[in-house]
């Protein structure tokens, strides 16, 4: 029979008794963010994979017009013996200009950039990673490392999709304590390395949040 009080936060003392400060001892929780150099490499793998993607597309679609305008040609014979096109008036004409002048480079833009949208929000709401994230093995979420909200996905697939250079350059100057583009700042979001969690300091929190970078 012993009348010994069991010290502070052994087993034998209930949860949330004891004195003051005894609510806030759990160790916080450390989110490894992930290097510029890793988020550069793995955009562009997808900048590779989608630009191929979208191109055979365009290609295949270019080839099918252009074997349509050949038959709105009207083919002369040459006075040296060689023959000769010439457009005529209709559905074809014009389309030499507008596959070659300004309108094609903002179209092709327009065009690429809402397949980026459209590949990097898919992507990155339900896996959390593009292919070039699953590769360098990194992945986006929330501040606190759990998936991210659509809205929030969307508004960084947009930033990097149309204003990428505008995107990085004001998170380089605003934003570097977290590593986040503009537009992730946004959306309440970062980009994190994919680590062994036994080998940050955490262990449970989430009273505070830790964030390391790799």
């Amino acid at each position: 029979m012993s009348n010994q009080v069991p010290p502070p936060n052994s087993p034998e003392q209930p949860s949330g008794s004891g004195g003051a400060g005894a609510g806030d001892t759990a160790a916080p929780r450390e989110i490894l963010l992930a290097r510029w150099v890793d988020r550069f490499i793995a955009w562009i793998i997808d900048f590779v994979i989608v630009n191929i993607a979208v191109w055979i597309v365009l290609g295949l679609a270019l080839a099918s017009q252009s074997f349509f305008d050949m038959e709105q040609m009207t083919v002369f014979d040459g006075d040296n013996g060689n023959d000769f096109f010439f457009e005529r008036e209709g559905p074809g004409a014009g389309w030499w200009w507008w596959s070659g002048g300004f309108l094609s480079g903002v179209s092709s833009f327009l065009i690429t950039s809402l397949v980026f949208f459209g590949y990097w929000t898919y992507f990155e709401y339900t896996r959390g990673q593009s292919i070039g994230k699953m590769v360098m093995r990194i992945k986006t979420t929330d501040l606190y490392g759990n998936k991210p909200s659509l809205k929030s996905v969307m508004l960084g697939s947009f930033g990097k999709s149309f204003l990428l250079v505008i995107d990085i350059i004001l998170g380089w100057i605003f934003t570097d304590d977290k590593r986040q583009r503009i537009f992730n700042r946004a959306g309440n979001t970062i980009v994190i390395k994919i680590v062994d969690e036994t080998k940050l300091k955490d262990k449970k929190g989430p009273s505070s949040i830790i964030y390391g970078k790799d």
